[in-house]
C-alpha cells in the first residue's frame, strides 16, 4: 500500500491514489489538474522516504472535482449580566481534490485505478 503525507491548504494530509479529500479552497476550476510538490513523506511498500522538510523530487498529482462549502459553525458569545450577545455563523470554503498518482523522481510509484465508464458500479 502506497501513500504520501502532503502539505496543502495550510494542513498536513495523508493521501492515497484513487481517493478524494476535502481541502481548504484551492485556486483552479473544476476538472483542472493540480500538482503538489510539498511532500513530507512517501511510503511505497516497505520503503519509507522522509523529507527534511520536503522529499526532493516527489510530487502528488490530483484533479479538482468541485468547490463547495463546509458545514455551518455557530459562534455565540455572551457576557453574563451585561446584556451583550453576539451570534455569528461561518461556512468554510472547501475544494474536493481527487488524487491521481504519487511520483518519486519522475517515476509514478502509485496510480489510481482507471474506472471503465461502460460498466456500472454496484454498491454492495
Amino acid at each position: 500500500m502506497s501513500y504520501a503525507i502532503i502539505e496543502i491548504g495550510g494542513t498536513q494530509v495523508r493521501v492515497e491514489p484513487g481517493r478524494f479529500y476535502e481541502i481548504n479552497h484551492l485556486d483552479g476550476a473544476p476538472e483542472d489538474s493540480y500538482v503538489v510538490d510539498k511532500v513530507l513523506l512517501v511510503k511505497d511498500g516497505d520503503n519509507v522516504t522522509i523529507g527534511q522538510p520536503y522529499v526532493a523530487g516527489a510530487t502528488v498529482e490530483g484533479e479538482i472535482l468541485s468547490h463547495r462549502r463546509g458545514r455551518k459553525v455557530i459562534v455565540y458569545k455572551m457576557q453574563p449580566k451585561k446584556k451583550t450577545r453576539k451570534k455569528r455563523g461561518h461556512r468554510q470554503e472547501l475544494t474536493r481534490l481527487l488524487i491521481k498518482s504519487i511520483s518519486l523522481n519522475g517515476k509514478a510509484i502509485a496510480e489510481a485505478p482507471e474506472v471503465d465508464a461502460k460498466t456500472p458500479v454496484v454498491a454492495g
